[in-house]
């Protein structure tokens, strides 16, 4: 199982949001690519980034700043937030970015997601479920689509997708255990590869998706309790070492 330290982009800086919330944010630092060189240096074999401005208004601000954490480390990286058409996908691609997360376009436009899929292929395209109790959220995770995350998953696996990113909203950096059941449940029943990503806080959380690992879950994503030191992510990278 990979561990992914996530970096959260706002105004060019590395943050981190209470439960997807604007106006809760925590600034970690104002270099992106030190934030990503640090992580590599730490032993990460995979970033995860996300451009909460791209999130919250479609349209990357932080593009500048992907550029500089790509161009900083020799390990790959998956980038989301406001990926909303093709154009947008290229570019993230073309400037040397690993894998691309889509969000809401795979919501409302399911036939963009085929497009993308047949075009760039299965490995470069990940889409990103974000639930609270059981209903999908987009657009930031400020709207609701009207749709439950069984049904976005029968629906992107019919278009092609093979790996996605769930995220439990309410447990988003509350520190508060992820929501195995629900992730598990996901990976089981959509027959998706699944990166567990929202509410990671301490090894013990590490250890309990590492066991899950053969479900289908095969990887966590983890920010706030690596920022705020409740555990190294050489001892979080220890665990799945078997």
């Amino acid at each position: 199982m990979l561990i992914l330290p996530a970096i959260d982009l706002k105004d060019g800086k590395c943050v981190r949001l209470l439960q997807g919330r604007k106006e809760d944010v925590t600034v970690y630092g104002d270099d992106p690519a030190a934030m990503a060189t640090r992580w590599a240096d730490e032993g990460a074999e995979y970033l995860h980034v996300v451009d909460l401005d791209g999130a919250f208004t479609g349209e990357s601000a932080n593009l500048g700043a992907i550029r500089s954490i790509v161009d900083a480390i020799d390990i790959p990286c998956q980038v989301g937030g406001g990926i909303r058409d093709l154009g947008a996908v290229s570019r993230l691609l073309n400037i040397g970015v690993d894998r691309v997360i889509i969000g809401t376009v795979a919501v409302t436009h399911p036939d963009l997601v085929i497009q993308l899929i047949e075009r760039f292929g299965p490995e470069r395209i990940v889409v990103g479920i974000d639930a609270r109790d059981g209903e999908v959220a987009i657009k930031g995770w400020e709207t609701s689509a009207a749709m439950t995350v069984d049904e976005l998953s029968r629906q992107i696996r019919s278009c092609g997708v093979k790996r996605v990113v769930y995220t439990d909203i309410a447990r988003d950096g509350m520190l508060g255990g992820p929501n195995n059941e629900a992730t598990v449940k996901l990976a089981k029943e959509s027959g998706l590869k699944v990166m567990a990503s929202g509410g990671v806080s301490t090894l013990d959380d590490i250890a309990l998706l590492v066991e899950i690992e053969g479900s289908g879950v095969e990887a966590v994503i983890t920010g706030k309790a690596l920022y705020e030191g409740s555990f190294s992510l050489a001892d979080a990278i220890a665990l799945t070492v078997k």
